[in-house]
């Protein structure tokens, strides 16, 4: 599948220095998305695997056990990309015990994680329609009692996100016009 323009790089300033910051094209995409005869194969796979997940879940004497391991572990997944240390076994045994002889720093993070996909699932539950408002009170939730406690909970950033550091790393000279 030929993937067709996604964005532009756009100059920009922060802090007096130039970066480049991706600009993503609007969506939908114009024109719109090919799927070929062996991408639908692949959708149609999918659907067949997701399909017999849920009805195995039916043969499980507690198919919610099933869902918190996944929810644990998408949590510490997700929690890395902020540079969390911790692991799923010092989730699950800060979550059995308390956190005895467990290193809590990232712990509390993690298990923010938790809280606001199992809020986020409580309200699709409940009727509450998939929003940007569910999103930001799911974010809301993450934040709490944090090191991003202070960073605007429950409110979209304004500002450049950066990815792989704590702060942005100036352009090359190669980069500046």
């Amino acid at each position: 599948m030929k993937r067709g323009h996604t964005g532009d790089y756009e100059i920009t300033a922060v802090a007096g220095e130039r970066v480049k910051a991706f600009i993503p094209s609007p969506l939908p995409p114009i024109p719109g998305i090919d799927i070929s005869p062996k991408l639908q194969q692949s959708h149609d796979q999918a659907l067949i695997a997701i399909g017999e997940l849920n009805s195995l879940t039916s043969l499980l004497p507690v198919y919610y056990l099933l869902l918190y391991s996944y929810v644990r572990k998408e949590a510490v997944l997700s929690s890395r990309i902020e540079g969390t240390q911790s692991s799923l076994s010092d989730l699950l045994a800060s979550e059995m015990d308390g956190g005895l002889g467990v290193p809590l720093e990232d712990v509390p993070e993690i298990s923010n994680y938790v809280a606001a996909l199992q809020y986020g699932l409580d309200k699709l539950r409940e009727g509450q329609p998939l929003s940007l408002r569910l999103i930001r009170e799911m974010h809301e939730v993450l934040r709490r009692k944090e090191r991003g406690e202070g960073k605007n909970p429950g409110k979209f950033r304004i500002s450049q996100n950066w990815i792989g550091g704590t702060r942005f790393t100036a352009m090359p000279n190669a980069w500046k016009s």
